[in-house]
C-alpha cells in the first residue's frame, strides 16, 4: 500500500514582482513552461511595485519592501493528463475568487520532469473603485529622504543648489497619486497558509481519479512530526535524511502510544516538553543546531516508550471488565442497516419502531478485526523490545579481554532485533492503510466513534426487544441478498413442482 501523502504549498515574499513575473513566465528562462495566465494587464504589477516602494520609503521601516507574494502549489504527476491552459485557469481564479485579488500564475515542471508545480503569484492590494489623484496648489519641496518640507531654502546646500535627491513640485501638478487600497493584513496572519493549502488540497483531491494518491493537509498541533522534502541537488540532502529519520522514529513510538491507550493531550504534552520548547530555546540561542534534534528526538522517544510502558503495566494490573460487546456479540449477528442515526420513533404508536443502525455503527465489525490486529502487532512488538533489552543487559554484564567473540555476537542480535522492530512498526500504520486510513490516529477515532455508537445501537435493540417481545428483522445488505437468495430457491422450487405436476398429468 502506498502511504498517504501530504499536500505541498509553500508562500514566500517577493521583493521585486516584476523580475519574478519575468523569471516564471519566459520561455527563455524556463525549460518545461506550459502555460501562464492572468487576470490583470502587467501595468497594474508595475503600478503595484510603485505603490509598495512609496509605502514602505514613508513609513520608514528596515530592511526590504515586500511587493507581492507567491504560492508554489505541487500537483500529482497524473494531472499532466489535463490540459494545461485550462488546469492552470482552474486553479488561478480559485484563488481569486476566494481573495478577491489580482494573480498571475505559471505551470511548470523541473528539469527531471518529477515535479509538476504551479507558481501563483497575488497582490495584497486591490485597485481604489475611484483613484486618488492630488494637485499642488503651490510649490512643494520634499528632501533626499522623501519628506515633505516647508521651504526651498530646507533642501538647499551650502552652495546654494538643491541638494541631491530632493525635489520640486510644481503648482498644478499631481504631487500624490493612490491607486490602490492598503494591504490586505489577512495575508500576514499564520492561519491564511493553512487556509490555502486545504482549500488546495481539497480542490486537487476533486480532480484526482485514483482515491489512492488522495492527498491530505499535515495539520499543524498534530501528534506527529512532518518529514521534510528533499529537493534534487540539495547539498544538505544527507542532513535532512538524518532529520527525517529521527521524525519517523517519533511517529512510529506515536503510533504505538496510540494503540496502547495512551490519551493524545499526554502525547502532545510530551511532544511540547520534550521537542517543541527544547528546540525553540536552543534556536533562540545559539541557532539552528541539527545534531541537537536527533538527540532531542530521541530523548522524546525515550519518555514515550516509558509513557507507553506505564499505561501497559496498569492495563495488566486491573481486573478485566465485562464489555458491552464481545466477539460473540458482533454486529454480523445481530440487525444491520447502514441508514441515517440510531433513532426510535417518537411518535405515539401502538408498537415503538425498531432502532435503525448508523452508517459508522455498521462499520464496527470490520473495523474491529483491523483494531485487533493493531493491538496483536503491538503486543509482538513489546516483546521483541523486551528481547532487546535483555540482550543489552546482557551486552553490558559481558566483561573481559577474552569475551570479543560473545560481545560481537550478542551485538550482532542487537542489530537484528532492532531491524525488526523498525520493520514492525512500520508496519503499524500499512494495517489501516489497507482500508483508506492514512495514519493509525485516524483510523483510531473513526473505530472509537464507531463503537460508541454501536454500543448505543446495541441498547435501543434490547429495550426494543423488552418493550415489544419480538426479534429484530434484519435490514442490512447481507439480510437483503439473503432474502433475495431465499426468493430465487423458493421460485426454483416452485418451477420445480410445477414441472413435476405438469409430467404427472400426461402420464398414461
Amino acid at each position: 500500500m502506498p502511504i498517504g501523502r501530504n499536500s505541498f504549498i509553500q508562500m514566500t515574499k517577493l521583493s521585486n514582482v516584476k523580475g519574478r513575473i519575468t523569471y516564471i513566465s519566459s520561455h527563455a528562462k524556463q525549460e518545461n513552461l506550459y502555460a501562464v495566465y492572468e487576470t490583470t494587464e502587467r501595468k497594474f504589477w508595475r503600478e503595484l511595485a510603485k505603490c509598495n516602494q512609496e509605502e514602505f520609503a514613508k513609513s520608514g521601516t528596515e530592511g526590504k519592501c515586500i511587493e507581492a507574494r507567491e504560492l508554489i502549489i505541487a500537483l500529482p504527476e497524473s494531472f499532466t493528463e489535463y490540459q494545461p491552459d485550462r488546469l492552470l485557469q482552474l486553479f488561478t481564479n480559485h484563488f481569486k475568487q476566494n481573495y478577491g485579488t489580482e494573480c498571475i500564475a505559471a505551470l511548470h515542471h523541473n528539469k527531471r520532469k518529477t515535479n509538476y508545480h504551479i507558481h501563483l503569484i497575488f497582490a495584497e492590494r486591490k485597485l481604489l473603485d475611484e483613484p486618488i489623484i492630488k494637485i499642488a496648489s503651490r510649490n512643494m519641496f520634499y528632501d533626499e529622504n522623501g519628506k515633505h518640507v516647508r521651504t526651498k531654502k530646507e533642501i538647499l546646500g551650502e552652495d546654494g543648489e538643491i541638494r541631491e535627491g530632493s525635489s520640486i513640485v510644481k503648482k498644478g501638478e499631481v504631487y500624490e497619486k493612490k491607486l490602490f487600497t492598503a494591504k490586505d493584513e489577512r495575508f500576514k496572519c499564520n492561519s491564511f497558509l493553512d487556509e490555502v493549502k486545504h482549500s488546495y488540497t481539497d480542490l486537487i483531491n476533486i480532480y484526482v481519479q485514483d482515491e489512492k494518491q488522495k492527498l491530505q493537509v499535515f495539520e499543524r498541533g498534530s501528534v506527529y512530526l512532518a518529514t521534510k522534502k528533499i529537493g534534487k541537488n540539495n547539498p544538505k540532502a544527507q542532513e535532512i535524511e538524518a532529520d527525517n529519520q529521527k521524525r519517523r522514529e517519533w511517529n512510529r513510538a506515536v503510533d504505538m502510544a496510540l494503540i496502547s491507550g495512551v490519551p493524545e493531550p499526554k502525547i502532545m504534552e510530551v511532544k511540547r516538553k520534550e521537542i517543541t520548547e527544547p528546540i525553540r530555546e536552543s534556536i533562540a540561542r545559539r541557532g539552528n543546531r541539527p545534531r541537537l534534534f536527533s538527540r532531542v528526538v530521541t530523548v522524546a522517544v525515550e519518555v514515550l516508550e516509558f509513557l507507553i510502558a506505564s499505561v501497559l503495566f496498569k492495563k495488566t494490573r486491573e481486573v478485566p471488565k465485562q464489555t458491552e460487546q464481545t466477539e460473540a456479540e458482533h454486529p454480523e449477528h445481530v440487525a444491520e442497516n447502514s441508514t441515517a442515526a440510531v433513532k426510535t420513533t417518537k411518535e405515539e404508536k401502538a408498537e415503538p419502531e425498531q432502532p435503525k443502525m448508523t452508517r459508522l455503527a455498521s462499520k464496527y465489525p470490520k473495523l474491529f478485526k483491523v483494531n485487533k490486529e493493531l493491538e496483536d502487532q503491538n503486543g509482538a512488538i513489546q516483546q521483541k523490545q523486551k528481547q532487546l533489552s535483555a540482550k543489552k543487559k546482557e551486552l553490558s554484564e559481558v566483561t573481559g579481554w577474552f569475551k570479543g567473540r560473545k560481545k560481537k555476537e550478542l551485538q550482532k542480535e542487537i542489530d537484528e532485533l532492532k531491524s525488526q522492530i523498525r520493520d514492525m512498526k512500520d508496519y503499524l500504520p500499512r494495517i489501516v492503510q489497507k482500508i483508506g486510513y492514512r495514519s493509525v490516529q485516524e483510523f483510531l477515532k473513526d473505530f472509537k466513534a464507531s463503537q460508541t455508537e454501536y454500543s448505543q445501537y446495541r441498547t435501543a435493540i434490547e429495550k426494543w426487544k423488552k418493550e415489544t417481545g419480538k426479534e429484530p428483522v434484519a435490514h442490512g445488505i447481507r439480510a437483503k441478498l439473503a432474502e433475495k437468495k431465499q426468493e430465487i430457491q423458493n421460485e426454483q422450487k416452485n418451477k420445480q413442482h410445477t414441472h413435476s405436476q405438469n409430467k404427472d398429468r400426461g402420464a398414461r
